[in-house]
């Protein structure tokens, strides 16, 4: 029969519930996961796969420059390279006006101590970029960055945190959460587990589960869609993104294009299913040929979209519980988590197994949803 007690009971076996079970377990803690489907399922293994620090909201770059040093030994810790490779990351300017919101930008991290973004001209654009559209007049890279493959990075900190005695329990949802004396009592569709604490990484289901613990916020399921081309020649090596509108751009090694970049479909949570705009597929297209003409002779193969779960302020939750003493929250990441999936785990881990950490988190607490007395 499954032993259906742990120390730390997880909800959610996306990256950052795999990631943050590994950390816990090295830490000495008994792990269980709770997956309502199967890992990787969503958002954690249908993204572009981007690794990037690049264009971060202001809150999270301490917390992605951590998490972008575990990615450059990323093997070290999961005996896996997870597909990682570095590549620059580089956001185009197509107007003057946006290239003076790059530098603004640019300016605005060196004055808090950070200076991986670099602003580049037209010139020096062109040279990463030779392939790029004329009217484009510079941009704002982060050379090293890069991009991975999700669903074997996502597998691959699951085998690990497998191998120190994390269990899995999938195609398990969870239906109830609750306090029971001094547990948590998870109920499931396989009967009942219990744990002293508890960590909730439902992604878009995860606002269900904060509800059942007395914290009510609002999350937005969402449906960000992705095409892929056949093949063509080699004209890319970096990660493309776009000032003003939607992109996320990059040629695998096979020579087809990956693209996505937040153009969103129809996220019908309830029924796992997840349905594609075709209109606001043709308008990630139309940015494609607009910032490299080649994709023009470009043939699309395929499309897809996962479910995601975003935040009215567009980051994610990572804290404690304000309700719960035991309790904790990673979730929300609003369709830009998987880079920050190494460090978020490393971070949860530590607060779970001491109660502490001092990763600046506090502008990441679910508490800021509350509504003021």
């Amino acid at each position: 029969m499954t032993n259906r007690t742990a120390d730390l009971l997880v909800i959610g076996g996306g990256i950052h519930g795999c990631s943050a079970a590994l950390q816990a377990a090295m830490r000495g803690l008994d792990v269980v996961v709770i997956e309502k489907d199967t890992v990787a399922r969503h958002a954690s293994g249908v993204n572009a796969g981007g690794v990037r620090r690049l264009g971060r909201d202001y809150a999270e770059v301490p917390i992605s420059q951590r998490s972008m040093e575990i990615w450059h030994r990323i093997g070290e810790l999961l005996d896996d390279d997870c597909g990682f490779q570095r590549a620059p990351q580089i956001k185009v300017a197509e107007t003057d006006a946006d290239l003076q919101d790059l530098k603004d930008r640019a300016a605005h991290l060196r004055a808090m101590g950070f200076e991986h973004e670099v602003v580049l001209d037209r010139n020096e654009l062109r040279t990463h970029l030779p392939a790029v559209s004329e009217h484009c007049v510079g941009g704002l890279a982060s050379f090293d960055d890069g991009f991975a493959l999700p669903y074997q990075t996502t597998f691959a900190f699951q085998r690990k945190a497998r191998s120190l005695g994390v269990r899995f329990e999938e195609n398990c949802r969870a239906q109830r959460v609750e306090r029971v004396g001094s547990d948590f009592k998870v109920t499931t569709e396989r009967g009942v587990f219990t744990g002293r604490k508890l960590l909730n990484c439902g992604g878009a289901w995860a606002g269900e589960i904060a509800r059942q613990l007395g914290e009510g916020v609002s999350v937005e399921p969402t449906a960000p869609m992705m095409l892929v081309t056949s093949r063509m020649p080699r004209f890319c090596t970096a990660v493309v993104g776009n000032q003003s509108r939607p992109l996320s751009f990059k040629q695998m090694a096979n020579g087809t294009v990956v693209i996505g970049g937040g153009r969103r479909g129809r996220a019908l949570p309830e029924t796992n299913v997840s349905e594609l705009i075709f209109s606001e597929l043709r308008q990630t297209a139309e940015t494609a040929m607009a910032i490299f003409p080649i994709m023009r002779q470009a043939s699309i193969v395929r499309s897809w979209a996962g479910i995601e779960g975003r935040m009215p302020d567009g980051i994610p939750v990572i804290s404690a519980s304000s309700t719960e003493e035991g309790a904790y929250h990673a979730f929300g990441f609003s369709s830009h988590g998987f880079q920050l999936g190494p460090g978020v785990g490393e971070i949860m881990g530590e607060l779970i197994a001491t109660g502490a950490t001092n990763a600046p988190i506090a502008p990441f607490s679910i508490t800021r949803f509350t509504p003021e007395p």
